[in-house]
């Protein structure tokens, strides 16, 4: 993995490349579950948007939002 995930992290997707029915670009979710494989990782996430689609680490990025950054209110 590029970057390292931890259980609880909330984290921004900058990219799915390779799902054909992605999550959108800028979601915001929380991580629950890391399945670490040889060289690769499936994450589960809690989507802020209700879907539910795993990450696959290298391929897809995200981006972890800072404990001190604050989401602006919708």
């Amino acid at each position: 993995m590029r970057i390292r995930l931890r259980k609880g992290d909330r984290i921004r997707l900058v990219s799915m490349p390779h799902d054909p029915d992605p999550i959108p670009v800028g979601t915001l979710g929380t991580v629950i579950a890391i399945h670490e494989h040889q060289d690769w990782a499936q994450v589960e996430v809690d989507w802020d948007n209700g879907r539910s689609l795993m990450l696959t680490m290298p391929d897809d990025c995200v981006a972890i939002i800072e404990p001190n950054h604050q989401e602006p209110s919708k």
